[in-house]
């Protein structure tokens, strides 16, 4: 196939790009092990072209695939000359020049040549639910630096021309609690990442080199201009908004984070967190690739779906972050909790000062994640699980929220009952929506849900949640939502409120309550509800 270069050609290729990403996505998921890949979709896929720009994605992790093009780059820096198909790049390291974001979030990269030349990057992102560390699921409560969260992976190959790199396996695997799932998932990777090259240079057939290069142009600038002038037919202005996160996970003191937003009349955006708090010694550190993937994020929400998503969309945007911050940390900085909670306040704080003049902003989401990490030792065999819960979504001038749903960042489905108790020693005795937890107003937040675990074994539990201090806020008159609540409820005991970030252990017959967040309303009350 020789490819044209009219719009209609542009179009038709965007969309095959699109198409093999997400059949990438199904692969990954039908091959995967884990309940945390399998069950929830704890993963993305994209394509990069020979730069590192992203080019197509699977709808899937805004936390992922905004922040993916931080470690194409990089590895293809790398590797330049050194790789060939059917090779494997595997790296989970947060350190900016490598652009990660937690351990658990294994990358894997894959080259496509032509004209033996660079032309494209498949990849895929995937959450493991261990990666080692000093707590089971690798998400601990009360790291304080990047070492104790788990295996650090530098880009090195796992794969080379299609044969497994059994030494660095090996390694990954003795430094993980569970490594016949490590394993498997990864495998699963590896079998998404050659799907997309099949694909890929199938579509490509005859193409020479230049023409790869020319369409890609086409398609980047085609998002970049269509970005523009949607964000042109928006109010122009600024407006400044800061949150807070509860605590930093040891002191009780809150995190501030702060945003200065401002759209210009080129339909130019500016985020600029200059006066969010400095670098925390906990693991809600957010590295500048989670940072920028939420400002990313932000803008995709103004521009809608009708712009295909790849780098020339985020052309307009400027991030600023100062270095040694919460939200641009050193190198050591532990981030186990910064991809999913402060990310979701990153989000509060962006859409908190777009709402200074955009109306249609909605108010603020639950806020968290609600991370939910178990791990132990049953029959002899050890195991971990991790899961995150929805809860209520902001209202707007339109709609109610939405209750009991993953919000902002994660894009994440439900874990099915049937599967935790399948697998693993823990009893669900309830799982509800929280009736009357979403913020009141003329516009009525959504409710968080209500889920309960009991423990058949001694299992650790490690929680990263957020809004268990403070407030989803409501916006123009609209009443805040309900924080959530961790209670641990034991036999013959009081029930105990426990921190938003913490780890403890459970024994036989404990049980865990996790109440989420309702998401804040929109508008003044001018009447009462029905009851």
């Amino acid at each position: 196939m020789q490819i044209k270069f009219g719009i209609i050609e542009t179009t038709i290729f965007q969309k095959r790009l699109e198409s093999i990403a997400e059949e990438m996505s199904r692969v990954l998921r039908r091959a995967s092990y884990s309940p945390n890949i399998k069950e929830r979709a704890d993963f993305s896929c994209a394509i990069f072209d020979s730069e590192g720009r992203l080019m197509a994605q699977a709808e899937a992790i805004p936390v992922h695939l905004g922040s993916m093009g931080f470690v194409a780059k990089p590895v293809i820096n790398k590797f330049q000359g050194k790789w060939s198909e059917g090779d494997a790049i595997i790296v989970n390291s947060p350190r900016s020049e490598f652009g990660g974001t937690h351990l658990p979030d294994i990358t894997l990269l894959s080259p496509i040549f032509v004209e033996e030349k660079l032309a494209y990057v498949v990849a895929n992102r995937a959450h493991h639910a261990d990666v080692g560390g000093m707590a089971p699921g690798s998400l601990p409560a009360d790291s304080v630096e990047v070492f104790q969260e788990g295996l650090i992976i530098p880009p090195i190959r796992l794969f080379k021309k299609g044969r497994v790199n059994l030494d660095v396996l090996e390694l990954i695997l003795e430094n993980v609690r569970t490594p016949d799932e490590r394993k498997g998932d990864l495998n699963a990777q590896y079998a998404s990442l050659s799907l997309g090259t099949r694909r890929l240079k199938s579509v490509l057939g005859t193409s020479s080199f230049s023409e790869i290069v020319q369409i890609n142009t086409n398609i980047l600038d085609y998002s970049e201009s269509a970005t523009k002038k949607i964000l042109k037919t928006l109010p122009k202005g600024s407006g400044t908004f800061e949150d807070t996160l509860d605590n930093d996970g040891f002191s009780q003191s809150p995190v501030k984070i702060r945003c200065y937003a401002n759209l210009t009349d080129q339909g130019e955006l500016l985020f600029d967190f200059t006066g969010s708090d400095s670098e925390q010694l906990s693991n809600c550190n957010a590295p500048l690739s989670i940072t920028t993937s939420c400002a990313y994020y932000a803008t995709r929400l103004l521009t809608g779906p009708s712009v295909p998503t790849n780098e020339g969309c985020f052309r307009s945007v400027k991030v600023i972050a100062p270095e040694n911050s919460i939200l641009n940390p050193s190198k050591n900085a532990a981030t186990s909790s910064a991809n999913t909670e402060t990310s979701q306040r990153i989000v509060d704080v962006i859409l908190g000062a777009l709402s200074q003049w955009i109306p249609l902003i909605p108010a603020a989401s639950q806020g968290t994640m609600n991370n939910v990490i178990l791990g132990g030792i049953y029959k002899e065999e050890n195991w971990t699980i991790y899961e995150t819960l929805g809860g209520g979504a902001g209202a707007n001038f339109e709609n109610e929220g939405t209750s009991a749903i993953q919000c902002h960042m994660t894009n994440t489905e439900n874990t099915p009952i049937e599967a935790l108790e399948t697998q693993y020693p823990l009893i669900i005795r309830e799982y509800r929506i929280r009736e009357g937890s979403g913020g009141l107003g003329e516009k009525v937040g959504g409710d968080g849900l209500i889920r309960t675990y009991e423990f058949v074994d001694k299992t650790t539990v490690s929680l990263q949640t957020e809004r268990r201090v403070s407030n989803p806020y409501g916006i123009k008159g609209g009443k805040p939502g309900e924080k959530g609540e961790n209670i641990l409820l034991q036999k013959g005991k009081k029930g105990e409120k426990l921190r938003g970030k913490t780890s403890c252990r459970m024994e036989s017959g404990d049980m865990l309550i996790i109440k989420t967040p309702g998401g804040g309303g929109y508008g003044s009350l001018t009447k009462q509800p029905l009851l």
